[in-house]
């Protein structure tokens, strides 16, 4: 009788178990589901959900970043040409450092994080999203995949550089050169004597610019290194305008790439308490994301017709991601496991790229030039232009 009153409490042990089993099942079901949904409160939906003002907003938020976006990508495409605002002047290099300060906060705080939050939501299966940190192994990825187009793209224009210089070069050598009389009937022994003192003034002069190479800068230490020929001269310019032209189109396809997620999530949204914070937030970020585009465009020196049009395709995609995102803002669901998904390897391939441009292709090639390590007071303005950049574009991510 006791063996079968112990069976009884061991089989009631095992239900109660099973049940609760299938309770914290449920409710983690729920919860899952109940963050999926995101469902505020009433009061929440009576004071923030409004399609009439959201739209309104939105309207306002397209003209806001339309401006921003085009005011910054064309201050340095316009004043290139001026003394204040030159490429190689101090001040063009200080809010440049500004503004890779802001492409780095928005690579590391904003589109690394967003990405993680997506890739790692509770509304996606387990396995693999949940068990394996997708958005930093993609970002990863992508960085590497610019580094390989970097420089890939710098060896492709180096190439057709020099394949262009060289036809140039052979173009000049069929050029017949005819002496002049003075020269062709002078004696042997006096043109053997300018040729010697042309050897003498070639000799000093190359020995005086060796003395300028040695010195990283000049006595005061405020200047540039000089190149000891004309040739090394071309040679650093050529490669300087090529490293330019790749920079600036990398770089503009990974701020395209998220400024489509960024208005896209705008566009979705029907709640004017999340709307108005990001209008403010999304034009000072693509006001200065500009920015850096359009000096990079600059010191590539564009054709005035590829220039504009590379400006133009910056300043129009958010609002266009805007735009896209109001219209589908009746039936997209940016909850469901396929957009959580799309929109966290989209950003984390563009936390990657931004990253990767900051760090290599905006901080340390500015931060690492000769002008820069020659002076050093524009070395302490643009350190505290990068950490003010990327601390502000940091302390919009608390309502962005």
């Amino acid at each position: 009788m006791a063996l079968f009153e112990d069976f009884d409490s061991l089989l009631y042990i095992s239900r109660f178990r099973d049940q609760l089993t299938s309770l914290s099942g449920m409710i983690r079901k729920r919860g899952c589901r109940r963050r999926c949904v995101q469902r505020p409160t009433v009061e929440e939906v009576e004071a923030c959900r409004d399609n009439e003002a959201a739209l309104w907003l939105k309207l306002v938020a397209i003209a806001a970043i339309l401006i921003a976006g085009g005011v910054g990508v064309a201050i340095p495409l316009v004043g290139r040409k001026r003394r204040l605002m030159r490429t190689d002047g101090g001040l063009f290099v200080c809010a440049k450092a500004f503004a890779a300060g802001v492409i780095l906060a928005t690579g590391f705080v904003h589109m690394l994080h967003a990405a993680e939050s997506s890739l790692s939501n509770p509304c996606l299966p387990e396995s693999p999203w949940r068990i394996f940190p997708f958005s930093g192994f993609v970002a990863m990825l992508a960085a590497l995949a610019t580094l390989v187009a970097d420089f890939v793209g710098t060896q492709f224009y180096e190439r057709k550089h020099r394949s262009e210089t060289t036809s140039g070069d052979e173009h000049e050598r069929d050029i017949v050169v005819v002496p002049s009389p003075s020269t062709e009937h002078q004696p042997r022994s006096a043109k053997d004597a300018m040729h010697i003192v042309g050897m003498r003034a070639h000799a000093a002069a190359h020995s005086h610019s060796h003395k300028h190479v040695k010195g990283a800068c000049d006595s005061h230490g405020f200047l540039p290194v000089r190149s000891h020929a004309h040739g090394h001269e071309d040679s650093e310019a050529s490669s300087s305008h090529v490293r330019h032209v790749v920079v600036s189109q990398i770089l503009e396809l990974g701020i395209l790439s998220h400024s489509v997620i960024i208005g896209l999530s705008l566009g979705v949204s029907q709640s004017p308490c999340t709307i108005k914070p990001l209008v403010v937030a999304l034009s000072f970020h693509q006001f200065f994301e500009g920015f850096a585009l359009g000096g990079c465009i600059a010191q590539a020196q564009f054709k005035n017709a590829a220039a504009t049009m590379m400006a133009c395709f910056f300043a129009i995609t958010t609002p266009a991601g805007i735009g896209v995102g109001a219209t589908v803002a009746s039936w997209y669901d940016g909850n469901s496991p396929r957009a959580l998904v799309v929109e966290g390897l989209l950003d984390s391939m563009s936390a990657g790229i931004l990253i990767y441009m900051a760090l290599v292709d905006l901080i340390a090639a500015d931060f690492l030039s000769q002008t820069m390590r020659c002076n050093v007071r524009l070395q302490v303005v643009c350190y505290l232009a990068l950490f003010l950049g990327a601390g502000a574009m940091s302390a919009v991510a608390i309502w962005a």
